[in-house]
């Protein structure tokens, strides 16, 4: 197993943000069969805030009642770079304490003499009562192995792409069934599901009438449905004074991958990515009684992952950009939902006026800012409702004019 060099340190950073979505699998499967957890009592937040300005954990796990725990990737940076990285932002006891009992280290650790000395002086600087646990490269691959019968010979990129197909087949299985899993095919239907919903959402649309997985999504009409759109800040900003492509893309790659991870983990639909924005719907296909809480919870994590990727992307370039994160619209209506070609349910597409409500509110509303109607400000709960605060009424091109609230997500 090769530690990529500084000079590819994009190729490092697409290895690393590979990593993150393979560990989320990788952690929630474990809790399904080690502990018993159904998929969506384990809570998975990617880009936690830790407290202090620009620090974020990379992974949180939530498992149902056992203690929840952060996760670091860290493979191909240096050793000295992990101690600074790790010091930084677990230093704060008061702030991570509550936060999480352990933290999961995932590093190329095998390949770097000098690490056990490194691993105890950094546990001398963690928290009192925050454990370290180290996954190197043969203890994840030993863990793949285990868990989906993955053959893996090394930390690469070719070959986690492997790894990520056959956990993708693992996840089409427990939300469609079959006779076993090496029987099962992850179709193209089967895997446009899985790319809108969360495998275990699947699972939970399918079992009660046995749908078949043309059943599950069919076109028609949607009542009630939660639309949530979220838009970086400044984003012509950020790519005008980006010298380097290559930081353009990593920086999307990194938004879109953990956006989508987040809404589908929360049981959300990712409708679809346009430009630098991200469309959700909540309560599609049935209209679940938590949708709104779910699409909120959604957006707090979004604002985290929206100040993570513009705090990394700052750092990598000259001119300091006056806003950063993302900004949100949310709005509650009916949706059509049509099939793109005829007899197919593998593309669909989505009209309603809450769409372009929704996208009328996000262009109002600031950084870290969400900005919701006054019906879905009406079907949140009174402590949520006493947090936002009453707007000039917005203009929404053909629709009239909205009566709106805000929030401030970073205030809470």
């Amino acid at each position: 197993m090769e530690t990529p060099a500084p000079a590819d340190e994009s190729h490092a950073s697409q290895l690393r943000l590979l990593l993150e979505e393979l560990c989320c699998d990788l952690c929630r499967f474990e809790h399904i069969a080690a502990d018993g957890l159904l998929p969506e009592n384990i809570h998975i937040t990617r880009e936690y805030h830790l407290g202090a300005p620009g620090v974020f954990a990379d992974i949180r796990v939530a498992p149902g009642d056992l203690p929840p725990y952060f996760v670091e990737i860290k493979f191909g940076y240096s050793t000295e770079a992990v101690l600074k990285h790790l010091r930084r932002k677990y230093k704060n006891e008061a702030a991570v304490s509550p936060h999480g009992s352990k933290i999961i280290l995932v590093i190329d650790a095998e390949n770097r003499p000098e690490w056990p000395n490194a691993e105890a002086e950094l546990r001398k600087h963690l928290p009192p009562g925050l454990e370290l646990q180290v996954w190197d490269g043969r203890r994840l691959l030993g863990m793949l192995r285990e868990r989906f019968g993955v053959e893996v010979e090394a930390i690469t990129a070719e070959n986690l792409l492997d790894v990520r197909q056959t956990i993708d087949q693992a996840k089409g299985f427990h939300a469609f069934g079959g006779e076993s899993l090496a029987e099962y095919e992850h179709d193209p239907l089967n895997a446009a599901l899985t790319w809108h919903f969360g495998f275990w959402r699947l699972r939970q649309l399918r079992e009660p009438k046995q749908k078949t997985p043309r059943e599950i999504f069919p076109p028609g009409t949607y009542r009630g449905v939660v639309v949530l759109f979220c838009d970086l800040c400044s984003f012509s900003s950020y790519v005008r004074d980006t010298p380097d492509n290559e930081i353009i893309r990593e920086s999307l790659t990194s938004f879109y991958s953990k956006a989508r991870y987040q809404i589908i983990n929360s049981g959300g639909m990712l409708y679809q990515f346009v430009g630098d924005e991200v469309i959700a719907f909540y309560g599609i296909p049935d209209r679940r009684e938590d949708a709104v809480r779910a699409a909120l919870a959604t957006a707090r994590a979004l604002v985290s992952i929206g100040n993570s990727v513009s705090n990394h992307w700052q750092r990598r370039i000259d001119r300091v950009q006056t806003s950063g994160g993302v900004h949100l619209g949310m709005s509650i209506g009916d949706l059509q939902i049509v099939s793109l070609q005829p007899f197919s349910r593998t593309h669909v597409g989505a009209i309603g006026d809450c769409i372009n409500v929704a996208a009328r509110l996000m262009a109002v509303a600031g950084s870290s800012e969400i900005a919701v109607t006054n019906s879905l400000y009406e079907a949140v709960d009174d402590e949520t409702q006493a947090r936002f605060r009453e707007v000039e009424p917005v203009e929404a091109r053909n629709v009239g004019r909205i009566k709106a609230w805000k929030l401030n997500l970073a205030e809470g």
